[in-house]
């Protein structure tokens, strides 16, 4: 019995066939003129309940009310949308990631700031996310709490369901989630030791320096 071929992979024909016209478009430093600001991506990461959608909602109020261009790009959000196929397996993990990190750097090159809130569990998706923006265009920001603060404040009540089974794959319970080691983040903000308004105003000062635009 003859054995059966071997499937081939499939070549992407649209891939051989794309022609980026990034270098026709209006230059990245007339955009950031027109706004007066400095394009960049502000990606906090942390555990779910740590308070990195309270931050990133207050942020784009305060910058908002500072006449700045802003755009938020939430994990709850993008995956009702545009990343509703994916799952919570570390591939899927990843490919959020990559494609969160495609569309912020677009943002980004527009003179856009870029508020992007995910829990980013592994040190090597936060790399992926750093290499796609760009390190000029990439400010980190750790939103550190325990997983028993994170627990015990359980806003969106996951890890109670979790912790009964009701939620699969969920960090912090099924999936751990890696501290930061050897990709450090930009800032920490620590908030089991301090409260909203002195991590919103220690992310929104190192945020001031970076946007400034300079002529």
């Amino acid at each position: 019995m003859a054995a059966k071929p071997k499937p081939q992979k499939a070549k992407n024909k649209a891939a051989e066939n794309i022609h980026p016209h990034f270098d026709k478009m209006l230059p990245r430093a007339d955009k950031e003129k027109r706004l007066g600001q400095r394009g960049l991506v502000c990606w906090l990461y942390g555990l779910s309940g740590s308070g990195k959608s309270t931050l990133t909602l207050g942020l784009e109020r305060e910058l908002f009310e500072e006449s700045r261009t802003v755009q938020v790009l939430d994990g709850d959000n993008i995956r009702s949308g545009l990343n509703r196929d994916l799952g919570f397996g570390d591939l899927a993990r990843r490919e959020n990631i990559r494609r969160v990190a495609e569309v912020a750097k677009l943002f980004a090159q527009s003179g856009v700031i870029v508020l992007a809130s995910f829990i980013t569990p592994r040190e090597n998706f936060r790399a992926l996310a750093r290499e796609i923006i760009g390190e000029k265009d990439f400010f980190s920001v750790y939103v550190k709490a325990s997983v028993a603060a994170c627990t015990a404040r359980d806003p969106k009540g996951l890890y109670k369901k979790a912790q009964a089974g009701e939620v699969k794959q969920f960090t912090g319970v099924e999936q751990a989630f890696e501290e930061p080691q050897l990709l450090k983040p930009d800032l920490v903000v620590d908030t089991e030791a301090h409260n909203y308004d002195a991590c919103l105003k220690l992310i929104h000062t190192a945020l001031a320096k970076k946007i400034k635009y300079k002529k």
